[in-house]
């Protein structure tokens, strides 16, 4: 079935397991599937470490390897690596594809830090708070720049993708920054924006490891579309969480995007909600930012049985409907089972 066959000498030594995190949660019950991907996770972080302290100023190395040290879930060579078992038995590319895309995600967050003055990123002292903002959007730049040399090692095909995705994020970061347009609808432009910024990603990272594993057409078009719809789900997923999950399970403030006057789904459906039920959600959240306690503790109440959350749980559901649906194509295979299994992880962290 294709399961990854590792190069003892990329396996060798100990290996931080840092983006197994997801798939542990996944319940498989393939012991050798589950080894395999694991193995391959390894061999992608050793790979990844090595890349983004390859600059030859070590002053330049400590910047572009500040974030990725700092670890987190390695979703995006989670999904190069579950893409690729639709193809051929793994080899040497695939390790790189699951490095070129999380080279592009890292590059996004030291763009993000910047654009949002954030303090921290996955515990540590964000980039631009560390170096300031011109050298952290610098340090991001070299990440993009090296993940486009990458990936034209792995091929046209694989530097066509890249470019085609490292387009639609940044267009999505420069349409949040700017919002909608006078005549635009806001939640047709939060689509918009999160297509761009989240699920092209996803949907990158699985096509590009079905790619270099020579998977058949239909299977990596299928994938794609899977990371798309997943992809809008996760952000949806992330909106709800903000709303009502604890601190000990977000790892932030209740309510801090809330706080910060940030669109998220859940609000911008609250904004349109012209019911009488939302009137007071609606006015609350007229002026944008809640920094008053008191009416930040307000919206939150009225949130849990506003018809804008109910609303925007429907959307998330169909999401993962549709991500599920364009799974059809693929053959049984537990790589296919991790993906649907991975729908419903979306799905449980914000039940």
């Amino acid at each position: 079935m294709g399961l990854i066959h590792m190069d003892p000498a990329a396996a060798a030594g100990p290996v931080p397991h840092r983006s197994s995190g997801i798939l542990g949660q996944l319940t498989l019950d393939d012991e050798e599937f589950e080894t395999a991907i694991r193995e391959g996770l390894a061999a992608a972080e050793k790979a990844l470490q090595d890349c983004v302290r390859s600059a030859p100023d070590p002053r330049v190395a400590d910047l572009t390897g500040h974030i990725a040290a700092a670890g987190g879930k390695r979703m995006r060579p989670l999904l190069v690596l579950l893409g690729a078992q639709f193809g051929e038995p793994w080899d040497e590319g695939v390790t790189v594809a699951a490095v070129v895309a999380e080279l592009v995600h890292l590059s996004s967050l030291y763009h993000d830090d910047v654009m949002d003055q954030a303090a921290t990123r996955h515990g540590v002292p964000s980039a631009n708070a560390r170096w300031g903002e011109r050298t952290a959007v610098l340090g991001g730049d070299w990440l993009l720049a090296r993940s486009a040399q990458l990936a034209a090692g792995l091929g046209a095909d694989a530097l066509r993708l890249n470019a085609e995705t490292a387009g639609r994020l940044v267009a999505g970061q420069l349409r949040e920054l700017t919002g909608p347009a006078p005549d635009e609808d806001p939640v047709a432009h939060y689509f918009c924006v999160t297509e761009g910024k989240t699920a092209a990603l996803l949907a990158m990272s699985l096509g590009i490891g079905a790619l270099q594993a020579g998977a058949p057409e239909p299977y990596t078009a299928a994938l794609a579309a899977y990371g798309e719809h997943l992809g809008i789900a996760f952000q949806i997923a992330d909106d709800l969480l903000d709303l009502a999950a604890p601190a000990t399970l977000t790892g932030k403030e209740q309510g801090k995007d809330l706080m910060a006057g940030v669109p998220s789904l859940p609000v911008l459906l609250a904004r349109a909600d012209t019911g009488a039920q939302g009137a007071e959600l609606r006015a609350l959240l007229a002026g944008g930012a809640l920094t008053d306690p008191a009416e930040h503790r307000r919206a939150l109440e009225l949130f849990r049985t506003a018809p804008a959350r109910a609303r925007a749980e429907e959307i998330l559901h169909q999401r993962l409907a549709d991500a599920r649906a364009a799974l059809a194509v693929l053959p049984p295979l537990t790589a296919r089972r991790a993906l649907d299994a991975l729908c419903d992880f979306v799905a449980l962290r914000t039940s």
